[in-house]
């Protein structure tokens, strides 16, 4: 039985700027790249619980498996007050039946937290739905505790655990704790 009122969601309308208080979202171009380099070197240890490294030389490596991937849409992460590159983060994976991931993300320790975070993620999910979506996923290293408790906390659940399903940059075989959230859960 199919649902005649349901139309696929807008993949390409993903991409846009987004901007809300000190928050600014912009699709990931080159002139975002270094800037975004200086930023993920300012957490040395996080690199550790993440599936890429985005140090040193690991961070070219990973751009350019990134640049080759069609189905993720890239943002830089910027903090308005200065403009300057803290981060990024992405939509992964949008599929045509309504089901979007938000992942890939990481934000320098200076707009960790708060409403800075806070507003970042509330952006992407808003937007997400407003383009269609029914359903956000984030997927999870569950030695993350930090970033388990930000995504519980935007009232997503968790729907399970996936058991040594991906071998980390340093050769870790993760865990990943599974959350999803549906249209109708979002408090904004």
């Amino acid at each position: 039985m199919t649902d005649k009122n349901v139309t696929e969601p807008d993949r390409a309308g993903l991409k846009a700027v987004l901007e809300a208080g000190d928050v600014r979202l912009e699709p990931l171009g080159e002139h975002h790249l270094e800037p975004l380099r200086a930023a993920c070197a300012e957490d040395q240890d996080i690199w550790q619980v993440y599936p890429v490294n985005l140090l040193g030389d690991g961070f070219d490596e990973a751009m350019a498996r990134f640049d080759q991937l069609d189905s993720w849409v890239r943002f830089a992460v910027i903090d308005a007050r200065g403009g300057k590159v803290v981060g990024c983060t992405n939509y992964i994976n949008p599929d045509p039946w309504g089901v979007v991931e938000i992942g890939g993300t990481y934000i320098a320790p200076s707009v960790r937290g708060g409403i800075f975070n806070r507003t970042k993620k509330k952006l992407m999910i808003e937007h997400a739905f407003a383009s269609g979506y029914h359903k956000i996923e984030w997927r999870v290293d569950t030695r993350n505790k930090r970033s388990m408790a930000a995504v519980l906390k935007l009232g997503a659940k968790q729907e399970g655990v996936l058991r040594q399903n991906r071998v980390t940059w340093t050769g870790y075989r993760r865990d990943t704790a599974v959350f999803g959230m549906l249209q109708g859960e979002w408090a904004g």
